[in-house]
């Protein structure tokens, strides 16, 4: 372990659960905004879709910077940019400023995942890394939950937009923080000693030739699918389909949600260390079995009876709560894979697919599905016509730069609990898939792994 880590991943630790915090505090406050300017489901999750467009593509670039500049200034650079634009989140008047500042706040954020785990990979050693990566990701579930819980008691309190003047204030202090940690050495603790040569040919080709990174980038798609569509449209779910108020639902979802999390990534960060230290595939083998279990705990939240608060929140909590080893189990698995003068390059490509095609569709296609599901059932009921899914994405295009007011339809209002319901069954098919996925990187791991390890040693001898 390198000088100064316990110190810097407290401090990564505390950026990281301001970088949730912060992102998520669109879904604690989602319904009140969604209310008070008419909107439908396809716009609020819009609005979820908007940090994550441009975060996927600043971040390949940030990822190079992280490669060659030094991490921590980009990391306080980054956290204060993007506490500021969530201030300015208040200040929105109307559905396409909110769209465009959170676009800003992606950008910002963009800079935290890359240069804080390329710190991590080079602070801590590969028998000690999956922990160490699981303490940093703490600050997913715990910023996710409090964000939820407090951002919908303040916006119940004194309005949703005090919220975000509130959630920029932290970041300031974590900035300051950050520039105190000690910038380690670019492989420094790793197994075989390395020098910083890096491999000759294009930076992102090399990251992309190594098999397992496919998988890994297929199954963050798919699991950020789904994290992102929960983050958005659990509290809506819980207020509609089971009849609780705002600040009640922030509540809930912080435990569901949020906390829940806290198990699944210590446990499952130790349970890979553990299994790391017997078989190369021990880490990617836990997260499998992880998704395995959550899969069935989710789809049977979701059948639970109007109202029943209880069975939803324990079964739903318990399936997201098993569902975040994932993060302990695969992040370090890129670390393992990847040779350190690149990895900050390695988590770039990785963030860039899995929010451009995961976190960004995620919000989106669940709004959509939402409001497709809630026209159809008020066709059945004879009040409102049909919608089909080109026609509801086909109408938000003006809305988002502002040319027109596309909102919800008041006589369609009673059936978007049953809409959101059907339309959150994607949630458990997809994580069916995403076991599938993880499995298949299991049986290309170890060969990756000793193919790295090789290239390491043969650098120490020339």
């Amino acid at each position: 372990m390198a000088p100064g880590a316990l110190y810097a991943l407290v401090v990564l630790f505390l950026i990281n659960l301001m970088n949730f915090f912060d992102r998520q505090i669109i879904g604690g406050v989602g319904e009140a905004i969604r209310r008070e300017w008419g909107l439908n489901d396809t716009m609020l999750g819009a609005l979820g879709t908007a940090f994550t467009l441009l975060y996927a593509f600043v971040g390949v670039p940030f990822g190079r910077l992280a490669d060659k500049k030094v991490r921590k200034h980009i990391l306080a650079g980054g956290v204060f940019a993007w506490s500021a634009l969530t201030a300015l989140s208040g200040a929105a008047r109307n559905f396409s400023q909110l769209f465009i500042v959170r676009l800003g706040v992606g950008v910002g954020e963009a800079t935290c995942s890359p240069a804080a785990t390329s710190l991590i990979g080079d602070l801590f050693p590969q028998t000690m890394r999956a922990r160490a990566m699981a303490v940093f990701m703490l600050g997913l579930p715990i910023g996710l939950g409090i964000s939820s819980y407090v951002g919908a008691l303040i916006a119940q309190a004194w309005g949703w937009r005090s919220a975000f003047f509130i959630a920029g204030i932290p970041g300031v202090l974590c900035a300051l923080a950050a520039l105190a940690i000690r910038e380690p050495r670019r492989g420094m603790v790793e197994e075989h000693l390395v020098g910083t040569r890096q491999r000759t040919g294009s930076p992102y080709l090399l990251v992309l030739s190594i098999p397992t990174v496919w998988w890994v980038i297929a199954s963050g798609a798919l699991h950020n699918f789904n994290m992102y569509a929960l983050g958005a449209f659990l509290s809506p779910f819980l207020i509609r389909f089971h009849h609780v108020s705002l600040s009640e639902a922030g509540l809930l979802v912080m435990f569901v949600f949020g906390f829940s999390g806290i198990v699944g990534l210590v446990g499952g960060g130790m349970a890979a260390d553990a299994l790391y230290r017997r078989r190369v595939d021990g880490r990617l083998l836990v997260a499998t079995i992880a998704i395995v279990i959550s899969t069935p705990l989710m789809y049977l939240a979701l059948g639970q009876a109007e109202g029943d608060v209880w069975g939803f929140s324990l079964l739903m909590g318990g399936g997201i709560g098993i569902m975040y080893a994932y993060y302990s189990t695969v992040y370090a698995t890129l670390q393992d894979v990847v040779e350190p003068a690149l990895r900050g390059t390695a988590m770039a490509l990785y963030f860039c697919a899995m929010y451009l095609l995961g976190a960004s569709l995620g919000p989106l296609g669940t709004g959509v599905l939402s409001d497709y599901f809630t026209f159809k059932a008020a066709a059945a009921a004879g009040v409102a016509t049909e919608r089909g899914v080109p026609e509801l994405l086909f109408d938000l295009l003006p809305t988002m730069v502002g040319r027109s007011k596309l909102g919800t339809t008041p006589v369609v209002e009673p059936f978007r609990a049953a809409g959101l319901q059907s339309a959150m069954y994607v949630i458990p098919l997809l994580s069916g898939a995403l076991a599938l996925v993880l499995f298949a990187a299991s049986r290309t791991v170890k060969k990756d792994v000793e193919k790295l390890q090789a290239w390491m040693r043969a650098e120490v001898v020339r």
